[in-house]
């Protein structure tokens, strides 16, 4: 039988979303055989960016994610000293050309774009080259997109394809991955780049980019649930319902174009939510939320539904 032509689209959703989509991930491989890998083409974007980096490293495992640590309050504390680099703040007249000023004309999230931060994202830099060694100072050979924002610009910008500056692969992973107010900007070459999720949190509609159609998208969304949490701050919904619509669009916009296209889009239930949140920003929450998406993909892989696509194209890939 034809081999199937796969996108893996993984979004944005801050430590926690980075343990869903390794517990996704781990849970997917071990239910099909097939190789996260194997995807014809990566997107990649905010802690998306780091997982699709270590995916595409071959490097995709719990260790990759919290080394030898041997506890919950170990591993909080390997990904605070992984993620959170202290740095001192700078780039105030940056923030104001490229933030503040124009957020004053139109009052969104401009205001935060380029801000200061005590925390620089070279830690995350740093944890990309030690997990894959050379290919951090290069460029995977698969199809690799990863996402950031151009704060000069102010344009979602796709490392990866020729439409952007070559940039090696751990300063594409550390650019968007670069939450304004938690993380400085990071700077590649003569440009300022800021989260890729500041424009989308799932960027599917790059996959359009393909030379041909692709038979099975499979997204990671931490960031678009589509159950509300019980006691969720208010917040949460807010993020979600942004992550929602832009998926939502996104994957219209390629259904038009690629009408014979499966999905098969894997979110948080409310049992991740309940670890993950309030605060996706928290080390101490990513071992109980890998945890919970083992037990929540167990269940979300064998609907029949999810199970049929999956057995339609990467099953039987992994068969052969």
């Amino acid at each position: 039988m034809p081999v199937s032509r796969v996108g893996l689209v993984l979004g944005g959703g801050g430590i926690t979303g980075a343990a869903f989509q390794f517990g996704a991930l781990l849970t997917l491989q071990m239910a099909t055989g097939w190789n996260p890998n194997n995807a014809d083409v990566l997107i990649g974007t905010s802690s998306g960016a780091i997982t699709g980096a270590m995916v595409r490293g071959n490097q995709l495992s719990l260790e990759t994610f919290i080394g030898n640590a041997g506890s919950r309050d170990e591993v909080a504390d390997v990904l605070r000293e992984r993620v959170y680099r202290r740095s001192r703040p700078s780039g105030v007249l940056r923030w104001v050309r490229r933030g503040v000023i124009p957020g004053l004309r139109r009052p969104d999230l401009n205001l935060v774009l380029g801000s200061p931060s005590i925390h620089s994202t070279e830690g995350i830099s740093e944890w990309i080259e030690g997990a894959l060694g050379d290919l951090a100072d290069t460029w995977p050979d698969r199809a690799t997109v990863i996402v950031a924002f151009d704060l000069h610009e102010r344009r979602r910008v796709a490392f990866g394809t020729e439409e952007a500056p070559a940039a090696a692969l751990k300063n594409a992973v550390a650019a968007s991955t670069a939450v304004p107010f938690v993380f400085q900007p990071v700077q590649i070459r003569d440009r300022w780049y800021a989260d890729g999720g500041i424009t989308s949190g799932t960027s599917v509609d790059l996959l359009l980019g393909s030379e041909e159609p692709l038979d099975l998208v499979i997204v990671v969304a931490p960031l678009a649930a589509s159950e509300k949490r019980p006691g969720a701050r208010f917040y949460e919904d807010i993020f979600d319902r942004f992550g929602r619509t832009a998926l939502e669009q996104e994957v219209a916009l390629v259904g038009q174009r690629w009408p014979d296209t499966d999905f098969v889009i894997l979110r948080p239930d409310h049992r991740v939510l309940e670890a993950a949140r309030p605060n996706p920003m928290s080390a101490e929450a990513a071992m109980p939320a890998f945890l919970r998406t083992l037990r929540s993909m167990k269940h979300e892989l064998a609907a029949p539904a999810t199970w049929d696509v999956l057995e339609r194209h990467i099953v039987a890939r992994s068969e052969i």
